[in-house]
């Protein structure tokens, strides 16, 4: 039996990999839970300061979900199934407090650009191929992609790519402001490891409360002015903001590991 997800950790950083090549990393039931289990442990472990999320070989970060799996489904299993797949998933790593680098290679359609924009940064390598083309098989994005496309690009954007299923290049996703970057395949995880080594010197509890914050300011009914104002305040009560003033107090760098 296939391993479905890889991980490795190396210098603070988890490595995750979706390990389905011959399927084109295509999301499945099984790998849905694969996936939550290995970004919780890594969540959960205290080494861990970020999160490299990709898909195995050069073809695919993630063609879609698994469409044989529910081409049979009735209403009220469609219901259920974006209910599970939204709260275990794309919702968990959104509000993950490790923060997640979506390396995007190759296609990331449907499932697999939900789940790219689930993730709190996005690179995307040159051969990068974006899309949702949902309404071309009757139904509509069912991971959070009618939501978080409309917010990371505006609503006339969001509308044109969805209706019309049509795929982004990466240039477009980068002038789109789809996605964060975009370098070369060979470059792909070494620029995401960049941006993971900075992340890994700051302060994790900070990086955890500015990760609520920014979140809270996409959520109905609640302000996130005052979610930062509370949560300004708390850091002043961690371990993290006492290392981080005193080090600089002290002209030396902080040492959060303590």
């Amino acid at each position: 039996m296939e391993t479905l997800v890889l991980t490795e950790v190396r210098n603070q950083i988890a490595y995750i990999t979706i390990n389905r090549p011959q399927q084109l990393n295509a999301l499945n039931k099984d790998t849905i839970a694969a996936l939550h289990d290995a970004l919780a442990a890594a969540n959960d472990d205290a080494s861990v300061r970020a999160i490299i999320l990709t898909g195995s070989g050069e073809k695919a970060f993630v063609a879609g979900a698994d469409i044989k799996e529910f081409a049979d489904f009735n209403i009220a299993q469609g219901g259920e199934l974006a209910q599970k797949g939204q709260s275990s998933l794309f919702d968990f790593i959104e509000n993950l407090a490790t923060p997640v680098i979506a390396a995007v290679n190759g296609f990331a359609l449907g499932g697999g650009l939900e789940l790219a924009m689930a993730a709190h940064i996005r690179i995307a390598s040159s051969n990068a191929k974006m899309g949702l083309p949902e309404t071309s098989l009757g139904v509509i994005p069912g991971y959070g992609g009618t939501q978080r496309l409309a917010q990371l690009i505006g609503r006339g954007k969001a509308n044109e790519l969805i209706f019309t299923a049509g795929m982004l290049k990466a240039d477009e996703a980068l002038q789109w402001g789809l996605v964060n970057a975009v370098v070369e395949q060979a470059d792909l995880l070494t620029h995401c490891e960049a941006i993971a080594a900075k992340i890994v010197q700051n302060s994790p509890l900070a990086i955890a409360a500015a990760i609520k914050c920014v979140n809270a300011g996409f959520q109905d009914g609640v302000n996130g002015y005052h979610v930062e104002i509370e949560e300004f305040g708390k850091c002043f009560g961690t371990k993290d903001f006492k290392e981080g003033t005193t080090a600089f107090l002290e002209k030396r760098k902080p040492n959060f590991n303590a």
